[in-house]
């Protein structure tokens, strides 16, 4: 081979590795362009769409300490069995499920305590096939309790507190739209889901009931002799300190 093929070679073997070098800067460039546009996507301005509420199933739970001298219950525990076996009838979408200890100091104590939470149960109306009992072994350190669960239905949302935007200038083309920035609604959401009484009408309204028949019978009877059928409400000024703004 001459010297004139051997040139004509190396000057497309570097003008081949140039052409190579500048694809592979133009693939790199083009991802992270895709990924800086993906970045600055713009987020829902609807604070509830981005912290939406949603409805889990959560469980709820008592605990029963025990301890070795048997005795049943104390005043403050049989307060926390009748409180929750009234709750279970109002907000579970299970049966109760109790934990009790076996094969150790306890047995006696756990024994006497489940004889009392069965009778709170069946004064507060729990029919006895929704209450399931299962044993187990407890560690020789830990202390033995009898735990009483049940499978309610709760509302929750995301964490508060994460910032995928800035709140001031930056690279990002979007700062200028005068848009919530993303942690904005997110306390009131957490608040709304922890306060609500029943998670279920954050997604359907609850059924009729029928009307209180004492006060609609009195109101139809005034309408009837041509009275004013509002109610007469007395003692506002009962309880007032100030006769400020008279």
């Amino acid at each position: 081979m001459t010297t004139l093929h051997k040139a004509f070679f190396d000057r497309r073997g570097q003008t081949a590795a140039k052409l190579l070098v500048a694809g592979c800067l133009a693939g790199l460039l083009a991802g992270c362009y895709q990924t800086q546009v993906a970045q600055q996507a713009p987020y829902p301005t609807d604070y509830r769409e981005r912290h939406p509420i949603t409805l889990k199933e959560a469980n709820h739970s008592v605990e029963v300490f025990l301890a070795r001298k048997p005795g049943g219950l104390n005043p403050d525990q049989r307060a926390d069995v009748l409180a929750f076996a009234q709750t279970w009838k109002h907000e579970a979408t299970s049966g109760i499920v109790i934990d009790m200890p076996q094969g150790g100091p306890t047995d006696r104590a756990a024994a006497d305590a489940m004889r009392e939470i069965h009778s709170i149960f069946a004064a507060s109306g729990v029919p006895n096939d929704a209450v399931y009992v299962r044993r187990y072994h407890p560690s020789r350190t830990a202390l033995a309790n009898i735990r009483i669960n049940y499978s309610k239905l709760t509302a929750q949302t995301a964490p508060c507190g994460q910032w995928p935007k800035d709140l001031g200038p930056s690279a990002n083309g979007t700062d200028g739209d005068n848009r919530p920035y993303w942690n904005l609604g997110c306390a009131t959401q957490q608040n709304l889901a922890a306060m609500v009484a029943n998670p279920a009408d954050l997604v359907q309204p609850r059924g009729e009931q029928p009307a209180y028949q004492a006060r609609r019978s009195v109101s139809i009877d005034k309408y009837r002799k041509g009275e004013n059928p509002s109610g007469t409400y007395t003692g506002y000024e009962a309880g007032k300190i100030s006769d400020l703004g008279k």
